[in-house]
């Protein structure tokens, strides 16, 4: 079986399961090491998986690495030295894992087809195994589809296209249903004009734009928790809004194409939900060029088409000058936004803002905070501190 039909993470399971079983002196490479070496990462796909299955995955890879220590040790002379040689079970598995990738129509196969193949075609100890946790295949490939959806295995690193907006982005709507958002104070003109822009037929993407520091993400925040309450038009009610982090979009997409990869994969989630996601781009500046290499399309190019068929509602937030300069220079893409002016608070905003942040941070800190610190807090600040 040719090594390039493996994904990256199904070779670096089997490199690993290779290694194990060198460290433990066994001759025969069994199904035990492979599945020791998928439990491996804990922020591999098959733990979070086993998790959603409610199945602890740390218990089950204690007891595969037992399993391995009971295998037969080879010393001495006997043993061929770097030599590991594949058991009649082991290549079941990875055939049956070829056949799982076949029937999913997918080009490679990943690790979730490794895994399909130990729970198809398990050895005695690893069926023990299996029953004593209740991993069942029927459940396996019931999670496996909640993550993947219609997704299919095109390249060799798939897994950076699984439940893409969790992996990037973070839903701020329930983050305000759990209340772990400060609250918004004030800002309704501008949380009513974002409103009112979501709500239009076309022209439906509003674009926050002030400087920094001046509350352009407390607006989407805000905006998350009218939801929550219900205090929206009713064509808002049932969205959630989740914040896109465009650094870990392009944090280690080192290969041509990879971070284009990543992206599609969060707008596919976000075209299948049919409108119910709102996308907050903070740095929209930020999408003009990112990740652009030789031969692969930059993240505002991506974005245009789903944005002119209307398949994408997207909040932006920029500064004023990185609007004019990377924005408004692309005519197709500026003219999908609908810009909203973020202002600096004035003395007695930034007061009334104070006031009903107090009693978080009295509690946080431990400390009791007066009515005339803040006020002198804010009046002081607006006379002397001047650069921002």
């Amino acid at each position: 079986m040719s090594q390039n039909q493996y994904t990256q993470k199904s070779m670096e399971a089997i490199q690993r399961a290779q290694a194990l079983a060198g460290e433990h002196a066994n001759q025969t490479l069994e199904q035990a090491h492979l599945l020791f070496a998928l439990l491996e990462a804990p922020e591999g796909l098959i733990p979070q998986l086993l998790t959603r299955m409610g199945v602890q995955p740390d218990g089950l890879r204690q007891h595969a690495l037992s399993e391995v220590e009971r295998l037969p040790k080879v010393h001495g002379s006997v043993r061929e030295e770097g030599k590991t040689y594949v058991s009649q079970e082991m290549d079941r598995a990875l055939r049956t894992a070829a056949e799982a990738a076949s029937r999913m129509k997918d080009e490679y196969i990943s690790v979730e087809h490794l895994f399909l193949g130990l729970l198809q075609v398990p050895d005695r100890g690893i069926k023990a195994l299996f029953d004593r946790f209740a991993v069942k295949e029927s459940a396996f490939l019931q999670v496996l589809s909640q993550v993947r959806g219609a997704a299919r295995v095109t390249s060799d690193s798939p897994e950076e296209s699984y439940d893409a907006l969790a992996k990037y982005g973070s839903d701020q709507t329930d983050l305000a249903r759990k209340q772990k958002l400060d609250p918004v104070i004030g800002r309704d003109d501008e949380i009513r004009d974002v409103i009112r822009i979501l709500s239009r037929k076309t022209k439906n993407n509003p674009v926050l734009i002030g400087e920094p520091g001046v509350g352009k993400t407390a607006i989407a925040e805000g905006l998350a928790q009218r939801i929550v309450r219900g205090d929206v038009p009713d064509n808002l009610k049932d969205r959630a809004i989740f914040s896109l982090d465009m650094g870990a979009l392009i944090a280690g997409a080192k290969f041509r194409g990879e971070f284009e990869e990543r992206l599609k994969a969060v707008l596919a989630e976000v075209k299948k939900a049919e409108g119910q996601i709102l996308l907050f781009i903070d740095e929209l500046h930020t999408i003009v060029g990112a990740g652009k290499t030789e031969g692969a399309m930059d993240a505002g190019n991506l974005l245009k088409p789903m944005l002119a068929r209307g398949e994408l509602h997207c909040i932006g937030a920029t500064t004023l000058n990185e609007y004019r300069k990377y924005i408004e220079k692309d005519a197709a893409l500026e003219r999908r936004f609908q810009p909203v002016m973020v202002e600096e608070p004035t003395v007695e905003d930034t007061i009334s803002i104070l006031r009903g942040l107090k009693e978080r941070y009295e509690v946080y800190h431990g400390v009791r905070i007066t009515d005339q610190a803040l006020i002198a807090a804010a009046t002081l600040s607006a006379r002397y501190i001047s650069d921002r």
